[in-house]
């Protein structure tokens, strides 16, 4: 497939714009101007709109397949909630505008919107005020362990380390040595969840705090979690959750009601913003009343007149952690789909996206073999140990792209052999996981009868098999017009 420079032919377009939008010289500093033409492609409209939409068909996509990826709830996003945030009020206005009357009212809305969001998740999270300026999940985390370095500096307390179960997320001990803690790692007890008595082995006066995902990465929820809270708190720890996984929970139980201090939500996965592709994200960090004075700076507040404006005055603020505001296009599609769905709205979601998790669960665990005995939440965790000798879930991951899926979460949680791991979310029907579970029964029997079949795939995309070390290690992007390349 020839890309749209080599079909470029001198003369050949498809746009013609009006001499009167073309900005005369003088608009323009001298300097500025280019001394020769910009060597842009030449071609058609019709050429210009096959080339993008034939590259648009090479990719997986949430609105055109399956894609049970683990822990990345990548569920379909309403469209009315782009069309929310392609309001040309909210979408045209900037930052820097004033915010108060009578010189601020192209950006009292905004604000307004800023303010009415942080309350509508400190009452679904029971926390009590958020920061919505972080501008991924990651970034959330990084802020809530600076915060939690704020308050014990702020006491005087010695604290050295950030207790993580071997089941979080990556980015979670990341953001505790960021923030200049060790991390203590505590292993799962043969129920999935963190060793209770390893944990209490492991807390103690220099414990600054515990960073958990409930449910876990494995899908299951912590029953002792209480306990474990009690635990942290009696040595003046705080409990942070990680709000990855929230699509589970939410409308159903409320993390500040379990006695978590701080609280990141994901709203790129749980509430409205195509997820993937490394972005855009925002992960907005809730805490408890006795951290709101290390919250970030501005923050967004309604005066007696009932104006909004940006409040700076907080001296123990940890300070700016993102520029301006956060990520705001985002802000507006989760407060779009809050409103949308109100409180007996988000039960139902997590509901269904827990019925879901469990159905496949159920439907492959004659086939696969299942971490856990018990119910799972939003996901399930498989492990690729009972295929065909000599097939890996790397080759399942690979067939499932031949059948038109994108792949689930593969080795990982890091704590399961060959994991796989599943979620299928809310939005997907029944027709569509009936027809995932009959495509992974037949990858099972294809591991054994024909397992060729299997080390061969992909065979239908684009681009077959990868030899994925030696492409990150010798990455080349220097296209060259050698279409073997």
């Amino acid at each position: 497939m020839k890309l749209i420079f080599e079909k470029s032919s001198p003369g050949r377009g498809g746009v013609r714009i009006p001499e009167d939008r073309i900005s005369p010289e003088e608009v323009i500093p001298a300097e500025l101007l280019r001394s020769e033409p910009a060597e842009l492609p030449e071609v058609s409209e019709s050429e210009v709109v096959r080339h993008y939409t034939r590259l648009s068909r090479l990719n997986f996509s949430v609105d055109t397949h399956f894609y049970p990826l683990g822990s990345c709830t990548m569920k379909h996003n309403p469209r009315a909630c782009e069309k929310a945030a392609s309001v040309p009020e909210l979408c045209e206005t900037h930052p820097l505008w004033p915010q108060l009357r009578h010189g601020g009212l192209l950006t009292q809305g905004s604000l307004q919107i800023l303010y009415s969001l942080e309350r509508i998740l400190s009452e679904i999270t029971g926390l009590a005020e958020f920061t919505l300026q972080p501008m991924a999940g990651s970034h959330g985390e990084l802020t809530a362990v600076m915060m939690m370095a704020a308050y014990h500096r702020d006491r005087g307390n010695k604290k050295t380390h950030i207790i993580i179960p071997d089941s979080a997320h990556g980015t979670n001990p990341a953001s505790a040595a960021l923030g200049g803690y060790s991390v203590v790692t505590v292993p799962s007890d043969e129920n999935g969840v963190m060793d209770l008595e390893k944990f209490k082995e492991a807390v103690n006066e220099e414990t600054a705090g515990v960073m958990l995902t409930l449910p876990n990465t494995l899908g299951v929820f912590n029953p002792q979690i209480r306990e474990l809270i009690d635990a942290v708190h009696a040595v003046d720890g705080l409990m942070y959750y990680d709000g990855a996984n929230f699509n589970a929970i939410m409308g159903r139980i409320k993390p500040g009601d379990l006695g978590f201090d701080l609280c990141h939500l994901n709203l790129h996965k749980s509430f409205s913003t195509p997820h993937g592709g490394g972005g855009p994200g925002t992960g907005p960090v809730g805490v408890c009343e006795k951290l709101r004075p290390f919250l970030p700076i501005s923050r967004v507040a309604k005066t007696k007149d009932g104006t909004y404006t940006l409040d700076y005055d907080h001296p123990k603020s940890i300070g700016y952690i993102a520029p301006f505001y956060g990520n705001f296009s985002i802000l507006v599609r989760a407060y779009a789909y809050l409103l949308m769905l109100g409180r007996e709205g988000l039960r139902g979601t997590s509901n269904r996206a827990v019925l879901n998790a469990n159905y496949l669960l159920e439907k492959l665990r004659g086939s696969y073999a299942a971490v856990s005995e018990s119910r799972c939440m939003h996901e399930c965790v498989f492990s690729g140990k009972s295929l065909g000798e000599g097939i890996h879930t790397l080759d399942l991951a690979k067939a499932l792209l031949d059948r038109g899926v994108h792949a689930p979460t593969i080795y990982f949680p890091l704590n399961v052999p060959e994991a796989i791991m599943i979620e299928p979310t809310e939005t997907e029907t029944k027709e569509t996981l009936d027809e995932f579970v009959t495509m992974m029964e037949e990858i099972m029997e294809l591991s054994k009868t024909d397992p060729d079949a299997l080390h061969a795939a992909p065979v239908t995309t684009p681009v077959g098999r990868l030899d994925e070390v030696a492409a990150a290690k010798n990455m080349d992007l220097t296209y060259t017009g050698d279409q073997n390349d």
